[in-house]
């Protein structure tokens, strides 16, 4: 077997048996295993590509990729993109190497989960030459403020440039602009010693995972959730449990007599919830207020897509109403200014952001001071509010563009709701269709989805459809297609 490179290929003439109860990634793992170990196959041959070794085993392509990253943890092979998978230990060398260390054993032995296969899987091809991302998280190159940035860097801080490691908090610059914003935009009154500058949301959610929350506590969250595709709570030994929720958010009664004082938090995000795009009720913000009050439970608030409304502005957060340091605030700008700049933020009370800090310098010894002058300026200067202006205007145009396309092919095999903004559509297919063969199928016509079971505990047959990366032609071909795989996959 040969491809256009003349590269030479081992010889594969197997199938995994669909009948067994053994998964079908773990067939094939253990069928290259033992032909290395045999001698069959040597150090410095290749595996073929990996669509070609879907079509051998007759399997999806994400099988392989997940039979081919469990044995480049065993050590046996090494990715050689363009040509395919090299075998880079056998049978002769494992027996003269029989001292070296079992790093494998160590990693699965780690405190810290590997993520969810759904997540792993994209955050892997979401950067694969000619793939579709058309449930990303991430905007389009077209959306940064490219342009804006290189203009403060060149104008704005060619005195002032700060180059050493930051303050345990953050730029004070920063802190101090950002309790300007909060209070401006959010109604939040704060000090710079309530925030924390974070390298990005999702540092902070570490942070308060391994700082706030005792192990073995229970963190109640909506269903679905983002938070449900990560496992930042369960490394640090949180238990997650899901609430369900109305049109007008999550429903805090639900948990009634269900918690522990002292080991249970709520995590919530009313604005923009992320994947369904909702956003909660004034009403229903100060009723979970009150309730977490009264039962002593914390809150964990996040805001990460709380600027990127469209027409009417959302409630003001939970934490305009906090007056007692029940909330725990996390905002970020990488969802509306600039994913690269890695700048999330914690707003709390000071013991909290103190005990943060702390273990943040433990970690990295604080967040990029580049980044943080540039956001600071940005912030300052009024960039940021013009830049949102421009953000608002194009993701709504977007939006309208899919609710359209929306409208043409999918109406008779699905239901979705009309964000208000974000970058997501929650779509919900009407027939219990496999969310798993809907993924398997797009992706072999090279479009990227996210599906719905990332979010939840239970099947939602569901898909979170981004219409923030792709443009308007690639996003109107890639969800016509999307509308036919489904179809397909239901029949």
């Amino acid at each position: 077997m040969k491809s256009d490179h003349s590269v030479k290929y081992v010889e594969i003439d197997w199938k995994p048996d669909k009948k067994l109860k053994v998964p079908l990634y773990s067939q094939i793992v253990r069928y290259m295993s033992q032909k290395i170990e045999k001698g069959d196959w040597v150090s410095g041959q290749f595996i073929p590509p990996q669509r070609k070794l879907a079509e051998l085993f007759g399997v999806n392509r994400s099988t392989v990729w997940e039979a081919m990253q469990e044995l480049a943890a065993l050590g046996l092979t090494e990715g050689n993109y363009g040509k395919g998978t090299m075998i880079v230990n056998d049978t002769w060398e494992m027996l003269i190497a029989e001292s070296t260390l079992n790093w494998q054993s160590y990693i699965d032995k780690g405190s810290f989960r590997a993520n969810v296969d759904y997540v792993r899987q994209i955050n892997q091809l979401e950067y694969e030459e000619d793939i579709i991302r058309l449930g990303t998280g991430e905007a389009s190159p077209e959306l940064a403020p490219t342009k804006e940035i290189r203009q403060i860097m060149a104008e704005d801080m060619d005195v002032k440039l700060q180059l050493n490691y930051p303050e345990p908090l953050g730029l004070l610059e920063l802190r101090e602009a950002l309790c300007v914003y909060l209070e401006q935009e959010k109604d939040i009154r704060i000090r710079p010693s309530n925030i924390l500058i974070t390298s990005g949301a999702l540092q902070a959610l570490q942070l308060i995972s391994v700082c706030i929350v005792p192990p073995g506590s229970t963190a109640f969250i909506e269903s679905p959730s983002y938070i449900k595709s990560l496992n930042v709570f369960q490394s640090a030994g949180t238990i997650l449990d899901s609430i369900p929720m109305d049109e007008e958010g999550m429903m805090p009664w639900i948990i009634s007599k269900r918690f522990d004082f002292g080991k249970t938090i709520l995590y919530t995000i009313p604005t923009l919830q992320n994947p369904t795009g909702n956003i909660m009720s004034a009403e229903r913000r100060n009723e979970i207020l009150r309730y977490c009050r009264s039962n002593r439970i914390p809150i964990i608030e996040d805001d990460v897509m709380g600027d990127l409304w469209f027409e009417e502005r959302p409630p003001k957060p939970i934490k305009a109403q906090d007056d007692r340091g029940g909330v725990i605030y996390i905002g970020s700008c990488s969802k509306s200014f600039s994913s690269g700049l890695r700048i999330g933020w914690v707003v709390g009370p000071e013991s909290v952001i103190q005990r943060l800090a702390d273990i943040k310098m433990q970690q990295d010894y604080g967040t990029s001071t580049l980044s943080q002058q540039v956001f600071a300026r940005c912030l300052e200067t009024g960039l940021y509010d013009r830049h949102l202006d421009k953000m608002r205007k194009e993701l709504k145009r977007r939006r309208d563009l899919t609710l359209e396309i929306l409208d043409e092919h999918f109406s008779d095999i699905a239901r979705w709701n009309t964000p208000a903004g974000s970058y997501y559509v929650w779509l919900q297919l009407k027939e219990s269709v496999s969310i798993r063969r809907v993924f398997e199928a797009a992706l072999a016509e090279k479009i990227l989805v996210n599906p719905g079971d990332m979010y939840d505990f239970r099947e939602t047959h569901s898909l979170r459809v981004s219409y923030a990366y792709e443009d308007d032609d690639t996003l109107r071909d890639a969800l016509i297609r999307l509308a036919k795989i489904i179809r397909k996959v239901g029949r």
